[in-house]
């Protein structure tokens, strides 16, 4: 084994010649040279013990995920409902009343800690901060209480929340802005049926049989119920066609609606009923059999249908009837695709016509009439025919009567006893057990355009087990049915009565029309015969995309519009530049929530690359590792198919992204741009705010380090398989790999990658003589960045020739995160927001030294690098990437990497005496810095070069 597999720690390696499912285990307990049988077959056994246990393990861990999906479903719910309450006007109206009751109790309202604990906190921020500082907590504990007096800034906190609106307008018109036509032409061609599955009948003939055409015409189909929303609209965003069937127009219909058109998926809505016709409803008398809540709840359901229909503008019927309705509804494009045979069916129907043969050939004393009723809404339907069955089987006594389903008979039938039978409804296999042993199937519907509409199942399934039929006129059954040929169509009750007693008294001539009808269906509504007649007209055939460049997925935690952090920059700059060099560019990263949106998948497309993104949850197990986001991931890779993934920063999106790659054989390449992979604590900064300074992990340190955490040494196994098959592995600066290789990765993968960046285009205009020092920090308001220690080293100066510039990187984001008006400081501090990378000359033009006082060894310093090639000064914490391209006293300054304020104060007052030294100063070492275009270089070359390892070595198992 290398080195990246030995044991660290006891509890993070099982030794390998004690485990029973281990080869080496084997090996060392059998003779040398000795090959028995028995071995042999041992080995097998335990070979397939692994490999069942893989997928045990895997269902498992699916399961954990439903499981934690509902319950942060659930959890979502309850705080929304809970915002809903505490903004309500009752909420508010008895805060009062509630705060006098909580500090009558000796609790503050809102934490219910002990008001003395309180109180003398309070003394203490008043001592140390004054009684501005208390205000500034009391706001920042209760946001929504308005500021008065001494301490009010109205101005800002309405500028603020202005802010947050417009940051979240503009994410919103990006992520959901409409991506143009056949923008999917390059995705592997996915069918998605978002359906209404609870009408079993329904879902056979209009769902699965659907799903099974289409599979055998070759496109790949994926069924999900409408109501599913955050299932549906994910699949949404990586499917290349998608049906609703039966979906209603409500608002989360519509959603789902809405979003396929943004898509530019082109909708198709079908349905096998005329339910989206108010007026045609009305006239149904079936509906006078149902109470009045369920007419009014069915009538209601008939507008959203209509809606659902008309929203997506294309329309799918099961009978020229119906297509015909679809169109005087307002929908021009309308296909008939009819209900049919499937292979569940057809194979029910040969066994079951072999057993039925046989009996009836043994002789019958009686004739078994056969009919299904799917509901009592079928009650009206059945009196049309009943006076003529009645009659019939008054004047034939071998007739008996047999009901599957609810159904209220007419009083009269009460009289022929026991020759009627009541069934209750059941599964379709058992319900086709009962109508092959009948002797003549019946279909009676009231006339009227409502049953114009309806199909001709029952016509069907009788006819597939060679039964006859007698049916009523309606437009499906007279389109096959030919009088005393195939079947019986009967208008009137002395039709009935006549048809009934023709196929009573003459078996060859029932089996002979119910023979006919087999082969006239077979024919025509065989799942073949449909699929080529009727499916493949409307949806054609699956078209296989060709693919003429080498295709990269690029995965990364923030990108455009959400850019955010050193590494994002990074990689959308290679994204870019990717795309450049002939590349064809995806990404998959995550987004904020948005509004009356659930946590589901979306698409948009940025810089010409299409772009999958989905909220994270802010959970530290599944930030690490989450099934249900690499789901999202591996459809999105089946979709894309991409050459090879690059995973840059993955915090948030999890590991699991990575076994996605490595079950469907797609190599892959892993930016190391922090030590996430190695430490739970991303930085190596421990609680207390200092860096870890560990070589080598040892979990044992770890354990000390984040107490209360049990997943270290599942974590740790996790990411050392994750970064074992990775085909590369990536270091943005040769101090940073070197951690990397002391910690057991593999070091024939380890490459250095120096991460380029946005050169100046103009000169830096130069410290003005006489001027104040002017000082940037752009790390935010993190401990890990060192940003307490720019504070603390500014308030302990006594000298206020000085300005600093800090950036605010949560500004655009919406809201502030750097607030300095407590700090006791003799200069003047400005807070910006961050800026684009095309705005750097502008930011670094204010500045004549640069402050990265990093509490932990970074990966690299990109500010440091922009700051570095404009001729700015740099005081940076060493060692680590940050100071790599940094030379103590030739372009900068080196301080300690140990937590403490004195060091930046020190290296800031040297500056401060020696200001004139800043007014023509040149970095000598420019030259030395990397730049975007030579990073890609490399890069493109690395991808090439896997690409065609991959190729030469395995097959892609999409």
């Amino acid at each position: 084994m290398d080195s990246f597999e030995e044991e660290r720690h006891d509890s993070v390696m099982t030794d390998m010649t004690h485990d029973p499912l281990s080869l080496q285990g084997v090996r060392e307990k059998s003779p040398e040279g000795e090959a028995s049988a028995i071995d042999t077959a041992r080995l097998q056994k335990q070979l397939q013990l692994a490999e069942d246990l893989v997928v045990g393990y895997r269902a498992s861990a699916r399961l954990h995920s439903l499981r934690s999906d509902g319950m942060f479903s659930a959890l979502a719910s309850e705080r929304y409902y809970r915002n809903l309450e505490r903004t309500s006007l009752s909420w508010k109206v008895t805060i009062p009343l509630r705060a006098v009751r909580s500090l009558a109790a000796g609790r503050m309202p809102s934490s219910g800690r002990p008001v003395k604990e309180v109180v003398q906190r309070v003394r203490e921020i008043a001592r140390t901060e004054g009684w501005r500082g208390v205000a500034e907590r009391l706001h920042a504990r209760l946001p929504e209480m308005p500021r008065v007096g001494f301490f009010g800034r109205r101005s800002e906190r309405s500028l603020s929340k202005m802010t947050e609106k417009e940051s979240r307008k503009r994410a919103e018109e990006v992520y959901l802005h409409p991506l143009p036509d056949r923008v999917t032409d390059d995705f592997q061609p996915l069918f998605l049926i978002i359906a209404e599955l609870s009408i079993p009948q329904c879902a056979k003939y209009r769902v699965w049989q659907r799903q099974e055409e289409l599979e055998s015409l070759g496109w790949r189909v994926v069924v999900v119920e409408w109501y599913d929303i955050a299932r549906a609209l994910s699949l949404l965003q990586v499917c290349t066609r998608v049906v609703f069937y039966r979906v209603p127009g409500n608002k989360d219909g519509l959603l789902l609606i809405e979003e396929a058109h943004r898509l530019s998926l082109s909708p198709w809505w079908e349905v096998d009923d005329l339910i989206f016709d108010p007026e045609s409803y009305e006239k149904n008398t079936n509906l006078k059999t149902l109470s009045a809540s369920e007419r009014r709840n069915v009538l209601e359901g008939v507008v959203y249908y209509r809606k659902a229909l008309l929203a997506c503008g294309r329309a799918i019927a099961s009978t020229r009837g119906l297509a015909d309705a679809m169109r005087q509804a307002g929908v021009s494009d309308v296909s008939v695709i009819e209900n049919a045979l499937d292979e569940e069916t057809l194979t029910e129907a040969t066994a079951l016509q072999a057993q039925a043969g046989q009996k009836k050939a043994e002789g019958q004393s009686s004739i078994l009439v056969f009919y299904g009723s799917g509901t009592k809404t079928h009650d009206m339907d059945f009196r049309v025919a009943a006076p003529g069955i009645l009659a019939a089987m008054q004047t034939d006594p071998r007739l008996r009567l047999q009901i599957v389903g609810d159904l209220t008979l007419p009083s009269e039938f009460e009289a022929l006893g026991d020759r009627v039978e009541k069934l209750q409804g059941r599964s379709y296999p058992a319900y086709l057990q009962r109508l092959a042993q009948a002797d003549i199937a019946i279909a009676p519907l009231e006339p009227g355009l409502f049953n114009d509409a309806k199909s001709n199942i029952k016509y069907l399934e009788a006819a597939v087990l060679s039964i006859p039929s007698v049916c009523s006129p309606a437009q499906a059954f007279t389109d096959v049915i030919q009088t005393g040929t195939n079947g019986y169509l009967a208008a009137s009750p002395e039709d009935w009565k006549t048809a009934l007693l023709a196929l009573a008294d003459d078996a060859a001539q029932r089996q002979a029309i119910g023979e006919k009808a087999h082969t006239d269906i077979l024919a025509r509504y065989s799942p073949q015969a449909v699929a080529q007649q009727q499916v493949l007209p409307v949806f054609g055939f699956p078209v296989q995309p060709v693919y003429t460049k080498p295709r990269v997925m690029v995965v990364n935690v923030f990108f455009a519009p959400r850019s955010f952090g050193g590494a994002t920059l990074v990689a959308e700059e290679m994204a870019k530049a990717m795309q450049q060099r002939g590349m064809d560019v995806a990404v998959m990263t995550s987004r904020p929530s948005l509004a009356g949106l659930p946590n589901s998948a979306l698409r948009y497309q940025v810089q010409g690359m299409q772009a999958l993104s989905v909220p994270v949850e802010e959970d530290p197990i599944s930030g690490l590792d989450n099934p249900a986001i690499a789901e999202v991931f591996r459809s999105w890779v089946k979709a894309w198919q991409p050459d090879i993934v690059h995973f840059h920063a993955t915090q948030g999106l999890g590991a699991s992204l990575v076994r996605v790659c490595q079950e469907l054989g797609v190599p892959y390449v892993v930016t190391l741009h922090d030590a996430w992979w190695l430490c739970e604590r991303q930085f190596m900064v421990q609680k207390n705010g200092r860096y870890c300074f560990q070589k080598t992990i040892d979990l044992r340190v770890c354990e000390a380090c984040v107490p209360g955490v049990r997943h270290l040494t599942e974590r740790a196994l996790m990411m050392q398989e994750c970064l074992k098959y990775a085909a590369r592995l990536l270091s943005p600066s040769q101090s940073h790999l070197e951690l990397y290789a002391a910690n057991g990765v593999p070091t024939d993968r380890l490459v250095v990658n120096r991460n380029g960046f946005v050169w100046p285009k103009r000169p830096h205009l130069k410290h003005k003589p006489g001027a104040p020092l002017r000082f940037g920090y752009v790390g935010g308001n993190e401990a890990v960045k060192g940003f307490p220690l720019i504070r603390k080293a500014f308030e302990s100066l006594e000298r206020t020739d000085w300005e600093l510039v800090l950036v605010d990187n949560t500004l655009k984001l919406g809201f502030k995160s750097i607030d300095t008006s407590l700090w006791r400081v003799g200069g003047k501090v400005d807070v910006i927001p961050s800026y684009p990378s095309d705005e750097s000359d502008d930011f670094f033009d204010r500045i004549d030294v640069l402050l990265f006082p990093s509490q932990w060894k970074e990966s690299f310093g990109l500010t440091v690098r922009e700051a570095l090639a404009r001729d700015v000064w740099v005081v940076t914490t060493s060692p680590g990437g940050q100071s790599e391209d940094v030379v103590d006293g030739v372009n900068g300054a080196f301080i300690e990497l140990d937590g403490r304020p004195e060091g930046l104060k020190h290296a800031i007052s040297a500056l401060l005496e020696k200001a004139a030294m800043l007014e023509n100063y040149e970095n000598p070492l420019k030259s030395a810095l990397p730049t975007y275009e030579a990073q890609a270089d490399q890069l493109h070359s690395l991808y090439q070069t896997v690409i065609s390892e991959e190729k030469a070595e395995t097959k892609r198992q999409f």
